[in-house]
């Protein structure tokens, strides 16, 4: 399974948290960001429960205030190099 994480976190502990993130397991990519959210988050996990762990995870970094989760629909797109 694969998600998409957008966070918001206390402005200025961008850095921190990004650090904190890349530490987590099953986080295969993560970067600050400009907008109405501050941190992305690419989540790969064999199984939904261990989605949910890294989700919580992340929700658990202290600077962190808020997360909104996209999971990927198996099946329908993927990565442009998988078509190659």
């Amino acid at each position: 399974m694969i998600a998409y994480i957008f966070a918001t976190c206390i402005p200025g502990e961008e850095s921190d948290a990004i650090s904190k993130i890349k530490k987590l397991h099953n986080v295969t990519e993560v970067n600050g960001i400009m907008g109405r959210y501050d941190i992305f988050v690419k989540v790969s996990t064999k199984k939904e429960e261990d989605l949910h762990a890294s989700i919580t995870n992340i929700r658990d970094v202290q600077s962190i205030t808020s997360t909104v989760t996209f999971a990927t629909i198996k099946g329908q797109g993927g990565s442009i190099d998988d078509e190659k």
